[in-house]
């Protein structure tokens, strides 16, 4: 039987999306291994939406709180305000209680990837305040660490990311994730994926 990884981000501008995609990709590489991106709800109107200039949602699958029990590993991707993850995200985990009752994400391994909008505007912060959440629920944090080796180290050119996980920037909006932060994410889906189904095989 494949070794569920489910992708689940939240993205306003398509920065996180994009990540997501690669991170797929990386996590898909792994052979044994089913991905599959889902977007959380939106909690804004259409018309706010409007207002902030966010183009239109991509096709990807919204998912329920209850359809997370399904997966056997995570990667969470959302946007930064203020330092923490967005609040559409954080509404979707609060809507997770009935999962924590019952402790069926307990012993998952999860990991996190973000975007922000300046080089200090919360790219550690945001999975850092982030892990609460899966701590509740019993989950298995997996940074990917130092593991992206020289990648890690880039000082010439600005790189999102962090040993918590992959990140980008998105700047004044226009800013697109890099190549060697597309790289990164690619890293940390066959990182977590490879670690998760080794974890399933030891069950």
């Amino acid at each position: 039987m494949a070794t569920k990884v489910y992708i689940v981000y939240y993205s306003m501008y398509g920065h996180v999306g994009r990540l997501a995609e690669e991170i797929k990709k990386g996590a898909s590489s792994v052979e044994g291994v089913e991905a599959t991106l889902w977007q959380v709800p939106e909690t804004l109107s259409e018309d706010v939406l409007g207002k902030m200039s966010a183009p239109p949602k991509s096709d990807v699958a919204i998912i329920s709180p209850n359809e997370l029990a399904d997966a056997d590993g995570f990667i969470f991707g959302f946007p930064t305000r203020f330092g923490m993850m967005a609040a559409q995200f954080k509404a979707f985990l609060d809507a997770t209680g009935g999962l924590w009752r019952t402790q069926q994400l307990a012993g998952k391994p999860a990991g996190i990837f973000y975007s922000t909008g300046s080089q200090g505007g919360g790219q550690e912060t945001t999975a850092l305040t982030a892990i609460t959440q899966l701590v509740h629920h019993g989950m298995i944090f997996v940074p990917i660490g130092y593991t992206f080796g020289a990648g890690m180290f880039e000082m010439e050119n600005i790189k999102g990311g962090s040993p918590y996980g992959a990140g980008t920037f998105a700047g004044d909006g226009f800013r697109q994730p890099t190549p060697l932060e597309l790289e990164q994410a690619f890293h940390q889906g066959k990182y977590i994926a490879t670690i998760t189904k080794k974890l399933k095989g030891a069950a």
